[in-house]
């Protein structure tokens, strides 16, 4: 319990908003700050700041969000099953037998995903789901049982490897149906699904519920509008250190109508002899990527920043600076396992005091 309220503190403190549950009133707005935090989404803690016109108004108006919100989280979880639709825990159960009819929302998904394969060389693969199965096995038996944590086994790390392939994920946009022609293999979405959600999202909720606000859903964090709601402050976005020794944040950036997607070594993992395995794994080595501590990524969709995080997390630096500087509007900080920093062109100029 003392560690879900730790990391959800850090996420209140990560849009260095934290406070009270309402703040001063904005005298040009009528506005004032609300805030609310949950657990309940995406396996992860979850804060949103938002400018309303009352506490009345703003849980109305979170109800709705967090609803919202709630139809990706079932739609794109990959380990229950909901009453009355079809999600992607379904889809790994039936479509290497035959087509699934599936929510136009995981079509756009999968689209998405596998635009993201292309951009970033396979270094972010939804249908990696075998191999980070095996880890993920491990990860939770290790959780339950520290002392007996061991890494899967490299035979059948192998074996799951043959089962990858994307060009095996068939997707019928027409008929909006979903088949994969390797019976073996199995989607895990972890990569871009939060991602993908909090732009859907945030998108959402600046056209029919506020004006200014920024989402936290784990490491992805979206903007819109201005903080204060008086169109000229910009969100202030504190950035987790990897070094979990500092009680600082690694820097804080200024942003707005921009998201911010933080990939890191300790945000999930396990030890086996002394040795950290994070859950970014390596489609190259099948194992836990240690490039990096973090990888953070502005850009204006969280849904990419989640694939791009991912990806950069996945590959030596000096490739990672190429495709970042390549993209107009993307920019990224990575932080190496000595905690040095390196950034992309134009990262520096968001960044805050």
């Amino acid at each position: 319990m003392k560690k879900i309220i730790s990391v959800l503190l850090a996420v209140l403190l990560c849009i260095s908003m934290a406070g009270c549950s309402a703040g001063n009133e904005n005298e040009t707005s009528g506005k004032e700050k609300y805030t609310a935090s949950f657990l309940d989404l995406f396996d992860t803690a979850s804060t949103i700041i938002a400018y309303d016109t009352s506490q009345e108004d703003f849980d109305k108006h979170y109800e709705q969000f967090h609803n919202e919100l709630e139809k990706y989280d079932h739609l794109y979880d990959i380990y229950n099953a909901y009453e009355g639709i079809t999600n992607l825990y379904q889809v790994n159960k039936l479509a290497g037998k035959s087509p699934v009819k599936v929510d136009s929302e995981i079509i756009d998904l999968l689209k998405f995903s596998k635009y993201a394969y292309e951009l970033t060389n396979g270094n972010t693969n939804v249908c990696f789901g075998t191999v980070l199965e095996l880890w993920h096995n491990e990860r939770e038996k290790a959780k339950e049982n520290p002392d007996g944590a061991k890494v899967p086994d490299k035979d059948a790390l192998i074996d799951a490897n043959k089962h990858t392939d994307i060009d095996d994920l068939v997707i019928d946009e027409e008929n909006s149906t979903v088949f994969f022609k390797d019976s073996e293999m199995k989607l895990d979405v972890g990569a871009v699904a939060k991602g993908y959600a909090v732009s859907k999202v945030a998108k959402w909720a600046n056209d029919e519920l506020w004006t200014s606000a920024a989402i936290s859903i784990g490491g992805n964090v979206a903007t819109f509008g201005y903080k204060n709601d008086d169109s000229s402050t910009l969100w202030k976005i504190g950035i987790e250190n990897p070094d979990t020794t500092k009680d600082d944040y690694l820097l804080k950036v200024d942003i707005t109508d921009l998201s911010v997607v933080t990939s890191g070594d300790y945000q999930r993992y396990f030890t086996v002899n002394g040795v950290k395995y994070c859950h970014i794994i390596n489609p190259d080595t099948l194992s836990s990527s240690n490039y990096m501590a973090s990888v953070s990524v502005i850009t204006d969709s969280s849904a990419l920043g989640d694939a791009l995080s991912t990806a950069l997390f996945n590959m030596p630096i000096d490739e990672g600076v190429e495709l970042v500087n390549s993209m107009d509007g993307v920019e990224a900080v990575w932080v190496d396992k000595d905690y040095n920093k390196t950034f992309s062109t134009g990262f520096e100029g968001y960044i805050g005091e």
